[in-house]
């Protein structure tokens, strides 16, 4: 056998050894016309909770049908721009971030959106699942007051700044960390940003919170995301009971990596 038709013969066998390629994930909820592709997926540890599940689920094609309704009326009134750039496309991605006391499910809501605007756009939220009564809740049952303004939610985002601060000088963007900036970040569980329980070194608890911020709300488009934690022992001397249960350890190493 000459040398060029044993190296096709070995380039044939390498790849029929090749591993299987993973599918791509199928999504939970999707729609696709002349207007709008859009898609909804769920990961599989929030698969593995029916009642959650079924939440986020019911969430999604909400949605959905918005953004399909609101792509439609587009491209009733403007025709010509869905001919020449192709349908909106939509993606949402739910995904789990912590779960804490083997009970409070932190979940990550991601989006994507691209409606012919000058870039695509993303957006980040959150939800706080409780899976002893089955429903979303706040951060409220670990502190001992939530009030507007009050000492907790001062507190909190004067941690938040200074992290925001922090991370903001890390990347070369100090120039952004600014009072205007900031303007939208205030002290009520509104307007504090999107909050998840952090991870821990100590099993079953959380070492404190982490606030997810999307494009454009602390920073210009092309500084992205950012995400900022707050140790749970700067909140310590407002925690509940509850708090207090559920807090404890240091952040993971190689958690602010992931996120």
């Amino acid at each position: 056998m000459t040398p060029v038709r044993i190296m096709g013969l070995a380039g044939v066998l390498a790849f029929l050894w090749l591993p299987a390629r993973a599918a791509d994930p199928k999504p939970d909820a999707t729609i696709k016309n002349a207007s709008i592709e859009a898609s909804v997926y769920l990961d599989d540890k929030i698969k593995a909770d029916n009642a959650l599940a079924a939440d986020c689920l019911a969430e999604g094609r909400k949605w959905i049908d918005k953004n399909a309704a609101e792509a439609a009326a587009d491209r009733k009134q403007e025709p010509d721009l869905f001919k020449d750039r192709g349908v909106y496309s939509f993606e949402r991605k739910y995904s789990e971030r912590s779960v804490v006391d083997g009970r409070y499910v932190s979940v990550l809501r991601d989006d994507y959106m691209d409606t012919h605007g000058a870039h695509p756009n993303s957006d980040v939220n959150t939800i706080l699942w409780d899976t002893t009564a089955k429903k979303r809740i706040s951060i409220r049952p670990f502190f001992t007051e939530t009030a507007d303004n009050g000492p907790t939610l001062t507190a909190m985002r004067k941690a938040v700044v200074s992290a925001l601060n922090a991370e903001k000088k890390r990347r070369g963007a100090g120039e952004t960390a600014t009072a205007e900036w900031y303007k939208e970040l205030k002290p009520t569980l509104l307007r504090i940003g999107a909050v998840t329980l952090a991870p821990s070194t100590e099993a079953g608890k959380s070492s404190g919170l982490t606030l997810h911020y999307p494009p454009y709300a602390v920073g210009p488009y092309a500084e992205g995301q950012y995400v900022v934690f707050v140790p749970w022992e700067t909140l310590k001397p407002y925690l509940t009971a509850e708090g207090a249960k559920v807090f404890a350890g240091a952040r993971p190493k190689g958690d602010a990596d992931d996120q």
